[in-house]
């Protein structure tokens, strides 16, 4: 039996658009002594791959941590399968505020040393004696007390966009970098302030509630769930958010909107803005903020380097790229001296903009299939090339070009040529020409709109 992936991320996507079924994403954490990592991991990929549950879970001696997108309708099948452990009878599933499809592609499931890398020694402390859990309401009610302080345990790159009203903010890269630097910072203050910590899920403050009550705080408390149930709870109650901005995630989606205020500035000419993006060109893949028009410009690049690099034919790009660590192996997260306007460390509260924001109940429903991908954009002509391979393209139709880089773009074909010929329909096979303002990669999709309607 294959215990691994045999489909590419552009097959899945078209079967997930063939299949028309809502699917919702989905991340939950357990701590637990797991004898045989291995065998679990694998006993996992059978039972969620039969019910095609997608996602990124890491699982080691100490548990699961675990994000994934789920069809919908299988949605208690998949509890049953976690209900099937001891330890993970009755845990919550932290349900994504915005849903996406597509947030995951494949099934990747890891044994890992550690669920999150914390760099502690585990040996040395209590990992059970956590701090309290707090709801939400309770979350803000503590906030309230002049003798709390607050801290985000996530990174840089998450807080900039969006964090807790007057809280401690780290300038960190990783989990491991923030423990021994909020343990300097606060000496002072271990036996009378309340230590009040929270992160996106709450896996992170479950060992690092543990940890600072072994160096000494007495008043530690954590966010049940971290921003993710927060969000939930204070939407179901009605409970005004004392978190200001967007909650990055970690799914292709790169952040769920909690409030409509924009904290960020784009990170190379200072709009107000707080949308993540990586550098189109893929031996840089840097995480940054930019917006809509620096984007146009700067045709999702960095810098002007990259810039010049993705015009390059292809295979000069690939030789550039040899002897360097590229791809999964170099994931830069925002720090870069070409990021002009970058923020991290002591944020802002008040909010620099707005944000558009669109009653969900007039969210526009797109019916749309998969028919081909980009192969090519010729820059100086703005023309951009594609292959169909799955039904046709005629004149009059609606496409979404959607990429990782490029978005979701609408367009109406007015003209298309064909093999190099004009045509009115474009058949399996066809290699397609047309022209687009804007350039398309070769990891964008080409799906033509069946239907349109408000839900």
């Amino acid at each position: 039996m294959q215990l691994y992936n045999t489909l590419s991320a552009e097959e899945r996507a078209q079967l997930i658009d063939e299949a028309g079924k809502e699917r919702l994403t989905l991340s939950f954490y357990a701590y637990a002594k797991i004898e045989d990592p291995k065998k679990f991991r694998d006993d996992l990929f059978i039972a969620w791959n039969a019910l095609d549950a997608l996602g990124r879970i890491y699982v080691a001696h100490e548990g699961i941590n675990a994000q994934m997108s789920v069809p919908a309708d299988q949605f208690e099948a998949f509890r049953n399968t976690l209900e099937m452990y001891d330890f993970m009878k009755g845990i919550r599933l932290n349900v994504a505020v915005e849903q996406d499809n597509h947030s995951f592609l494949k099934l990747t499931i890891k044994v890992r040393h550690k669920i999150v890398a914390d760099g502690l020694n585990d040996e040395t402390f209590d990992v059970t004696n956590k701090g309290i859990h707090l709801k939400a309401q309770e979350f803000n009610n503590l906030l309230e007390d002049p003798d709390t302080i607050v801290v985000d345990f996530r990174n840089h790159y998450e807080s900039e966009v969006g964090h807790f009203e007057g809280a401690i903010t780290p300038d960190v890269e990783n989990f491991r970098e923030s423990l021994p630097i909020i343990n300097e910072q606060l000496q002072n203050f271990k036996e009378d302030k309340n230590l009040l910590m929270y992160c996106t899920g709450g896996i992170r403050c479950e060992k690092a509630s543990a940890y600072f009550k072994h160096q000494g705080f007495k008043n530690v408390y954590q966010l049940e769930g971290g921003i993710i149930e927060y969000t939930r709870q204070i939407k179901e109650e009605g409970i005004k958010s004392k978190f200001i901005g967007k909650n990055f995630v970690f799914d292709h989606r790169l952040g769920e909107r909690i409030t409509d205020d924009i904290i960020a500035q784009c990170h190379q000419c200072g709009k107000p803005c707080d949308n993540h993006t990586n550098c189109a060109n893929d031996a840089c893949h840097l995480l940054f903020i930019q917006c809509d028009d620096c984007k146009a410009t700067m045709e999702n690049c960095c810098s002007t380097e990259c810039l010049d690099t993705i015009h390059l034919p292809w295979e000069e790009q690939v030789a550039l790229r040899k002897g360097l660590q590229v791809g999964n192996k170099v994931f830069r997260k925002g720090k870069s001296d070409v990021l002009k306007f970058k923020k991290s460390g002591d944020l802002p509260n008040k909010p620099l903009a707005k944000a558009e924001t669109k009653d969900i109940r007039q969210k526009i429903k797109i019916k749309k299939i998969l028919i081909g991908k980009a192969e090519h954009y010729f820059t100086k002509s703005k023309i951009a090339q594609f292959l169909i391979e799955n039904q046709e393209l005629s004149l009059g139709d609606k496409v979404l070009i959607s990429g990782p880089t490029t978005g979701e773009q609408e367009i109406t074909i007015t003209e298309i040529y064909a093999n190099g010929g004009p045509c009115e329909t474009a058949k399996k096979g066809d290699q397609i020409t047309f022209e687009l303002p804007f350039r398309v990669r070769l990891s964008d999709k080409l799906y033509k709109i069946l239907q349109a309607e408000n839900v």
